[in-house]
């Protein structure tokens, strides 16, 4: 298994292979913890407007989503993992888009498989991906906006890929690192509300859910369900 790290929606775009495109703060642990609370499929899309468009078509009884770290006009709830850990989900489907995960997934085009990626989720995708065991494993951090590297999905990427080639880097040593990150630190700005504390503690906790998020391409649409590696 040959695993590439990259960065950025650049790299999302020539990623091969399998993909993980990760989000740490915030778009694939809201994504994880609205599959945790009962949600059966989310479509993402990368663009907000493309997104209202698609609802009022009749996709998704939510939409749930950021730009520029706030909830959009008509758009059901923000990208915080806070706020969606509070609403009960059973059996809804959601329309995701923020400016880094879903714009990742949007891009990378190229890959066979995509899976979302994120620290809550990083043994259960681990195990989804070594179950099908593929040749070529692209990692791409998203990083702030997709086009500024950050802390937290970087050293998501290298946790990942430790875990692929059967290593297991400690937790806690990884939570201590992001915690000092530049991205981390908006959370505790009470000048910016739209970014909850409680965002980067959800975030943090490592392998929280046993299951995996895997994009299917649908009628030209890209629906991520929750899969779990037997």
């Amino acid at each position: 298994m040959e695993i590439r790290l990259g960065s950025q929606v650049r790299d999302a775009s020539e990623a091969e292979g399998t993909a993980i495109i990760i989000d740490v703060f915030r778009a694939f642990t809201t994504a994880a913890i609205a599959f945790d609370h009962g949600v059966r499929e989310i479509t993402l899309v990368a663009d907000a407007e493309d997104a209202l468009a698609l609802h009022r078509r009749g996709v998704g009884d939510f939409l749930m989503g950021e730009v520029a770290g706030k909830r959009p006009d008509g758009f059901d709830f923000g990208n915080s993992p806070y706020e969606i850990s509070q609403v009960d989900l059973d059996g809804k489907t959601l329309v995701q888009s923020t400016r880094a995960g879903t714009v990742g997934v949007a891009a990378a085009s190229k890959a066979d498989t995509i899976y979302l990626g994120s620290l809550v989720v990083a043994r259960g995708t681990v195990d989804a991906i070594l179950k099908d065991n593929p040749s070529v494993v692209s990692i791409i951090a998203m990083g702030d906006q997709g086009v500024v590297r950050s802390d937290e999905d970087e050293h998501c990427g290298i946790y990942l890929r430790n875990l692929l080639e059967g290593r297991h880097p400690d937790p806690a040593a990884l939570q201590s690192l992001i915690m000092q990150g530049g991205a981390t630190q908006k959370f505790f700005d009470d000048s910016q509300p739209q970014f909850h504390p409680k965002d980067v503690e959800l975030a943090l906790q490592v392998s929280k859910y046993p299951f995996a998020m895997k994009i299917n391409r649908e009628d030209g649409l890209l629906v991520a369900r929750k899969v779990m590696a037997e």
